[in-house]
């Protein structure tokens, strides 16, 4: 009569969770690269993120540059974090919002941000003001899903999906002018008759656009990211898609904002924000640097 034997099957499991703990450690990533030969080619990067402590316990929904170093972050747990990126440090939480946060936006050189939710509301902060918004803006009757601020700062545009448009003042917190549009409207850009150019290359939802700064690019681009898990580089003119950076096991990529001439931060719904590296000085690559 044959017994069962256990031991060899517990110290595999044991060799088992020890190779699952060293390889949690390092955060792999797939890119495709187009070389000038016109061979796309599609490489693994194995090198180990730095890991921060995360902003959020739950899905980013939204992330955008407040200054050089500082971003602002929004998601379901309700609350927007103003974050040290580049130390991976937490400088401040601003709770407010009854539901999640889907926008911000950022005052163009100044400690101040607007949130918005699907609270129906929008909340004007200040980094280095009281825990309490310093303004409030309540009149859609749906979640808010645009934020635009004027390069004033003295006007606030809001968007919903109850079709509503509402432009705001900032000092006052009043509404100033509604307009309606249809669900369905189509608008027309194309006034100036200049060529309109198209980027396709994703698969899913493209959530974010964001212009790259020309400091070091040999030519105008911008950058995308999808609910498809990648983040691409487009040349702005053409349309071509120059660098295609994939972010496995990260979920849907849901927002996209500069940090500064060589960095992207890129939130997604499984692993919080991405610190993105642009790096012109061998053609033009996109690595993962850091995560929190």
């Amino acid at each position: 009569m044959l017994l069962p034997w256990s031991p060899p099957c517990k110290v595999l499991c044991r060799s088992c969770a020890v190779m699952g703990k060293l390889q949690s450690k390092l955060k792999h990533s797939t890119y495709k690269y187009s070389r000038p030969d016109g061979i796309l080619e599609e490489r693994i990067q194995t090198k180990a993120c730095q890991e921060y402590s995360p902003a959020h316990v739950d899905t980013v929904s939204v992330v955008a540059a407040l200054s050089s170093d500082l971003c602002v972050s929004g998601g379901k747990d309700k609350t927007a974090v103003a974050y040290d990126w580049k130390t991976g440090n937490v400088v401040r939480r601003f709770r407010g919002h009854e539901r999640e946060i889907t926008k911000i936006a950022c005052v163009h050189r100044s400690s101040q941000f607007f949130s918005a939710s699907r609270d129906r509301m929008v909340m004007m902060w200040d980094l280095h003001g009281p825990s309490q918004p310093r303004q409030q803006f309540s009149g859609h009757a749906m979640v808010v899903t645009g934020l635009a601020v004027s390069p004033d700062s003295s006007q606030l545009c809001t968007g919903s999906r109850d079709n509503t448009l509402l432009l705001w003042d900032v000092g006052t917190g009043q509404c100033a002018e509604t307009a309606s549009i249809s669900r369905n409207l189509l608008w027309d850009l194309r006034q100036t008759r200049n060529r309109i150019c198209e980027y396709k290359g994703h698969f899913q939802t493209v959530t974010s656009c964001v212009f790259l700064p020309r400091a070091l690019a040999l030519m105008p681009t911008i950058a995308t990211s999808s609910h498809d898990c990648k983040v691409k580089i487009w040349n702005q003119d053409t349309g071509a898609c120059l660098f295609t950076l994939s972010l496995d096991g990260s979920g849907p990529l849901t927002s996209l904002a500069v940090g500064d001439t060589v960095s992207l931060l890129c939130a997604s719904f499984s692993r919080g924000i991405h610190l993105l590296r642009v790096d012109y000085s061998q053609g033009l690559a996109l690595r993962e640097v850091a995560a929190f």
